[in-house]
Parts: structure tokens; sequence; C-alpha cells
């Protein structure tokens, strides 16, 4: 007959054989985890770089801007273009941003910055466009120049100015585009857009655009 204490030697020997024995998750489905795995285990994750703007856009006056610099919240704001096309940042100084696109403005701070931060991650992106307008003259509640937004019809500017005037010529407005160094005229006739005739009268609105409602 084994002592008491001998029989508990066997059991705690044996639960450490069995632990021991035990396949990792990856081994009981088959896997082995690879060196590049573990590599990527090993190390922290990479920062995420948005880049959800228009490398296409131009910066222009008034146009706010949401800059962001990784791990630097005393430099990351939202700034809007001053009216001489420039923006201000810590570290950074004075920088042009009319004229620019958000990709180019990128690399201009990142540039300045590097002077006081190691590898410094910097994004750009148009928080709210003021620059780009359109004019809407005459016979409206409020007539003037508005901020134009992506998608923005004759309807939609209409709507926005208040609506029409009692004696507006509703039938006879129209809009001026300026478009390689000329204006053309293009009608759009308000009774029959409304009842569905015509809708390709409600076009999109071009920066400069100018509706006029007699």
């Amino acid at each position: 007959m084994f002592a008491p204490i001998t029989i508990s030697v066997f059991f705690v020997a044996l639960a450490g054989f069995m632990q021991a024995q035990a396949p990792l998750p990856s081994q009981a489905e088959g896997k082995l985890p690879t060196p590049q795995a573990e590599v990527a285990l090993a190390q922290p994750p990479a920062p995420s770089v948005a880049k959800a703007h228009d490398d296409s856009f131009v910066i222009g006056n008034d146009d706010v801007l949401a800059i962001n610099v990784w791990k630097e919240p005393d430099i990351s704001r939202a700034i809007p273009v001053r009216s001489d096309g420039r923006i201000s940042l810590p570290l950074v100084g004075e920088v042009q941003a009319t004229g620019r696109t958000p990709l180019q403005l990128e690399q201009e701070i990142t540039s300045k910055l590097k002077n006081y931060i190691s590898e410094p991650v910097v994004t750009v992106m148009v928080q709210q466009i003021n620059s780009e307008k359109f004019n809407i003259l005459g016979q409206v509640v409020k007539p003037g120049s508005y901020p134009l937004i992506n998608g923005t019809t004759v309807l939609d500017a209409i709507a926005t100015a208040g609506g029409f005037r009692d004696f507006a010529k509703q039938k006879s407005i129209y809009v001026l585009r300026q478009s390689g160094g000329t204006d053309s005229r293009i009608a759009f006739n308000y009774k029959d857009v409304i009842k569905g005739q015509h809708p390709e009268q409600n076009i999109k609105l071009e920066p400069r655009d100018t509706i006029v409602v007699p």
C-alpha cells in the first residue's frame, strides 16, 4: 500500500504531464503558427493613416482643413484657410494652402515637422468646402453667394435662397456658366421641372455658376 503522501505526488506529476501534452489552439486545428505570425503578434499595430481626401481637389480661401499629426495632439486641429490663402501651425509656422491639393500640403507640413519630430505622419483632409460657391440673383427671397455642396442642383439652390418672390418669372430662369473663357446660358423652366417635365434642366451646379431669376 502506498503512503498518502506518495499518492499525492503521483497525481500532481500526472497533471503536469497531461498539461504539457495539451495542444495549442492552432495545433488543435491542424495549423502551426508561422514565423511571420509570431513577429506580427510581437509588434505593436502600425498607425492607421486616413487618406479619404480627393488629391485632385484644390484648396481655396475659407475652406476648413482637418490636420492630424499622429501622436501630436497639440499640432492636430481643424483650421480655416485665411483670406491670404495661408494657415499657421505650431512648429510649422506659416504655410501656403490655397492653390494646393491636400496631398501637396501634407508633404510640406511633413517636411517642416521633420526638423522637430522623427518620422511625422501627417494627414490633411478638407472638412468643409467654403471656397467653391454659386450665385443666385434676381427675384428670390435671399439672393447672394452660397457654398457649393457636391451634388447641388438648380432646385436645391432656389430652396437655399428661400424660394421665389411674388413676381418671379419661374418659366424664364437661366444659369450662366463660365467655361473655357466664355459664358454659356442654360435655360431652366421651374414650372416644367416640378411637374416632372424636362428633368435634364435641373442640372448639377459647378463652381461660379450664377442662377438668374427674372
